[in-house]
């Protein structure tokens, strides 16, 4: 019953608004990822991509000593002071920029190429894929919920809401990336700037997320008005 005060309510209904903002790059990646596999495997590598990520999360929650020993430093590099978080972050982020430069380097291809390069990857791939990418940004969002909240059971419960409310909306934005695929584009150029933002936290220079999230915002109207300007001109030719 104690964790049924105005205090912690507030503070569940914030965690788990910000569980969710912080959770849509994670819902994104794995709508690409999926997009690659056979059409019977994406709702199954989809649940299982964000059932990994409520267990590595709530994992991480439940280790909140060592994840605060994770911002100690290790070593000095260039005059830089790198911890274990900034490790995980520069990986993290060279991976993103690797993997959305590479995939936007295959929409860019010729149909003929594209054809050859749409084979089924393997489920493993795509699995182990999603779990480099959950271990990043569960770390990102576990740090939010511990500077959020000082109750365990507040964060824990906030973070499974917000899982669930993305799986619900993830197969909505999987298909609606696929149906349109100048939005793919856009998704992998967000990809793209998210990795670029993490290499430059892993280095020391913190970069401010409400920038990122107003400029993704901004394009995500620009391109929804181009669709439906695009639609209506389609529907006015028949």
């Amino acid at each position: 019953m104690d964790l049924l005060t105005s205090e912690n309510i507030i503070a569940l209904v914030t965690l788990t608004g910000l569980e969710i903002i912080l959770g849509i790059d994670n819902v994104i990646f794995i709508a690409i990822i999926v997009s690659k596999l056979p059409k019977e495997k994406q709702a199954q590598v989809r649940t299982l991509g964000l059932a990994l990520a409520m267990i590595m999360r709530v994992g991480l929650l439940c280790a909140i000593s060592w994840i605060m020993r994770l911002t100690e430093p290790l070593f000095v590099f260039f005059s830089n002071e790198i911890s274990g978080r900034d490790l995980i972050l520069i990986v993290g982020g060279l991976f993103l920029i690797g993997k959305s430069t590479h995939e936007i380097h295959e929409k860019m291809e010729d149909e003929s190429d594209v054809d050859a390069l749409k084979k089924p990857k393997s489920l493993a791939s795509a699995v182990v894929q999603i779990i480099i990418i959950d271990i990043v940004f569960s770390l990102d969002s576990v740090i939010t919920a511990v500077g959020m909240s000082e109750s365990l059971p507040i964060m824990i419960i906030a973070v499974i809401i917000s899982v669930l409310v993305m799986l619900f909306f993830a197969k909505h934005i999987s298909d609606f990336i696929e149906e349109y695929p100048t939005f793919k584009v856009l998704a992998l150029s967000f990809i793209l700037l998210i990795g670029v933002m993490l290499l430059a936290e892993g280095w020391g220079t913190h970069v401010d997320k409400g920038y990122i999230y107003f400029a993704m915002g901004f394009s995500l109207l620009v391109e929804f008005l181009n669709i439906k300007t695009t639609t209506r001109g389609v529907n006015r030719k028949k």
